[in-house]
């Protein structure tokens, strides 16, 4: 039974659309090669978007696709820490609507980049990982109950120690 608010189950992926779509469209492949055991529910599958779309339409849209994400993806490139109109906007709705957030390197590191993670997610209680599809699903997985029952004090800037990435063949 679903009660108050509309079920979450879906992924939301902020990336600079203009550099990073190589790294969101593996993603998408990831998802449907039957022999990669990677799955998330995208919430940009919702109402797709035309290049022609204002940019009240454009936050319309994303707010909406925000609405039934249960966390979020940042996929981290070396220019998505300069972007302000709408992949800073979306990292402050996600962090507004206190949903997980996985910040993926796209450049390997496993830990938080300090050269290039957004400042706005500098010190949250998020989780950095490398991309890889074995430990994006492993932090899918896991990070969102782990965010759930995380301790209001604890402080930020979580990853994965180098035995899940052993564990994991990595």
């Amino acid at each position: 039974m679903i009660s108050g608010m509309s079920y979450r189950n879906k992924t939301y992926v902020i990336f600079d659309g203009d550099n990073d779509m190589w790294a969101y469209a593996f993603m998408k492949g990831w998802k449907s090669n039957e022999n990669v055991d990677f799955n998330f529910q995208d919430a940009h599958d919702i109402k797709p978007l035309t290049d022609q779309a204002s940019e009240e339409t454009v936050r319309a849209r994303l707010r909406e696709r925000f609405s039934s994400a249960k966390q979020a993806i940042v996929l981290i490139g070396e220019n998505t820490k300069n972007l302000y109109r709408f992949v800073r906007w979306e990292m402050d709705v996600a962090l507004k609507l206190a949903l997980p957030i996985i910040a993926v390197n796209l450049n390997g590191k496993r830990a938080r980049d300090p050269d290039l993670c957004p400042a706005i997610l500098r010190g949250q209680y998020i989780v950095h990982v490398s991309f890889n599809a074995k430990i994006i699903q492993h932090a899918l997985d896991n990070f969102s109950q782990q965010h759930a029952n995380r301790r209001p004090e604890e402080g930020g800037d979580l990853a994965y120690p180098a035995a899940v990435y052993t564990r994991l063949g990595l």
